[in-house]
């Protein structure tokens, strides 16, 4: 049984034609993953919460005043108000903009190639970030010119659950208009596989950080790729099996 059958199977649908691509941001379209890893662990310890850099990779894709409220709750045995959340959020983000200016985030080797060979597929191209980083939410729309328009882009503002809640994913294929069976995601957070998974879609992981592939497999992942270049290589290989 080949991916395509697999797939079609765990969902109990019965066919897959594929009309949209579905992207998640940090570690697929920009290398940021080093610069929130950072920007956590400093913002959370100014708080005396740990959040470890390899944390940042475990919790992406999680709106970040969700992932405040999971580690009060794992560490200090509190609930959090989304005020103090959103609050010390703010600091983070704060302390990620400034990083960003003496560290830049750069496009994903392979990113741009990959996407350019989507859209002369004839696919749509859809952001899915639980990001509210207006830093490179403003940014991307210009370094991917014509390769993603804002209408097609969900963020953590669009939403009221992150990942790994299908939600982001669910309205990622409301405005592109299509069905779970007419869509692929391309991820590299364990979260934001659980999160495709759940709302039915063909999952791409891409593993960009320094999780085990078993983390990205271990949530449902239909293929799993090495860096985002291999992906780009294999594209055609890869959407002529469907």
């Amino acid at each position: 049984m080949n991916e395509k059958e697999r797939y079609l199977t765990k969902h109990g649908f019965g066919e897959f034609c594929p009309k949209a691509v579905l992207f998640d941001m940090d570690g697929v379209c920009y290398d940021s993953m080093p610069n929130h890893a950072v920007s956590w662990h400093d913002a959370m310890a100014d708080y005396g919460l740990e959040m470890p850099y390899e944390g940042a990779y475990e919790y992406e894709g999680m709106r970040g005043v969700e992932t405040i409220k999971v580690l009060a709750r794992q560490q200090w045995k509190e609930e959090l108000s989304d005020e103090r959340a959103k609050e010390m959020y703010t600091h983070k983000s704060e302390l990620f903009a400034k990083r960003c200016l003496t560290h830049p985030a750069k496009l994903m080797p392979g990113i741009r190639e990959l996407m350019q060979q989507i859209k002369d597929d004839g696919l749509k191209i859809c952001l899915v970030t639980g990001s509210g980083q207006h830093t490179l939410l403003d940014k991307i729309l210009g370094d991917l010119n014509g390769l993603l328009t804002p209408e097609l882009m969900v963020t953590a503002f669009d939403v009221t659950h992150g990942k790994p809640h299908p939600e982001p994913y669910l309205k990622g294929l409301e405005k592109c208009g299509i069905e779970a069976s007419q869509a692929i995601v391309v991820e590299n957070a364990p979260l934001g596989v659980r999160a495709a998974v759940a709302a039915h879609c063909f999952t791409i992981a891409v593993n960009t950080g320094p999780l085990p592939d078993e983390m990205l497999l271990g949530e449902g992942a239909d293929l799993l790729f090495p860096n985002m270049p291999e992906l780009s290589r294999s594209w055609h290989k890869v959407y002529t099996k469907f």
